[in-house]
C-alpha cells in the first residue's frame, strides 16, 4: 500500500475539506462548509457514523458513512449511505477495511443484515462489493421529489 492506512476513526469537523474533495470524486460536489454541517448533523445521531480511513502521513484516503435502518418489514439493518476511496488509493484495501468496520460497527447495533445501493453506471463498485461478500438481491428505481417549506405550502 503506497500509503499504509494508520487508522480508521470516526470524522470531525477538521476532516470537512478532505471529505468534500472526496465527495467530488464520487460524484456528489459540495462545499466544505456544507460538510461541515452535514458532519455535525451525523455526529448529533447516535444512529449515523461517518468513518474515515486516515494514512500514515495523517492524509484522508477515503470515507464511509452508516446509519441504521430500523422498517416495519424487516429487521434492524444498517445501510451505507457513501463509500469512496481517494482515486489514487483505489485496489489497496482500503475500501474494504472501510466496509469491515462499517460492517462491526452495525453488528454491534444489532443489525442482522447490512445493505448497501449502488448506481447501476459504477461496474467497479459492484464487482467491488460482490468480491467482499455481498450479493444483488433486486434492481430498483429510485425516485425523488424536491420537497417546498410547510410554510410555503397552502396546506390546510
Amino acid at each position: 500500500m503506497a500509503n499504509d492506512v494508520t487508522k480508521v476513526r470516526p470524522a470531525t469537523n477538521a476532516d470537512a475539506v478532505h471529505i468534500s474533495a472526496l465527495c467530488d470524486q464520487l460524484g456528489y460536489p459540495a462545499s466544505s462548509e456544507q460538510v461541515a454541517q452535514r458532519i455535525k448533523v451525523i455526529q448529533r445521531q447516535d444512529d449515523h457514523t461517518l468513518l474515515v480511513a486516515q494514512g500514515s502521513d495523517s492524509s484522508l484516503l477515503g470515507w464511509v458513512h452508516i446509519y441504521l435502518c430500523p422498517l416495519v418489514v424487516s429487521e434492524l439493518e444498517a445501510e451505507i449511505g457513501g463509500l469512496v476511496v481517494d482515486e489514487r488509493y483505489r485496489g489497496q484495501g482500503i475500501g474494504q477495511l472501510l466496509m469491515r468496520h462499517a460492517e462491526v460497527w452495525s453488528s454491534e447495533r444489532g443489525c442482522q443484515t447490512f445493505r448497501l445501493r449502488s448506481n447501476i453506471i459504477r461496474k467497479n463498485a459492484h464487482d467491488f462489493y460482490e468480491r467482499i461478500g455481498y450479493g444483488k438481491i433486486k434492481t430498483s428505481c429510485v425516485f425523488r421529489k424536491e420537497l417546498v417549506s410547510p410554510k410555503a405550502s397552502n396546506m390546510p
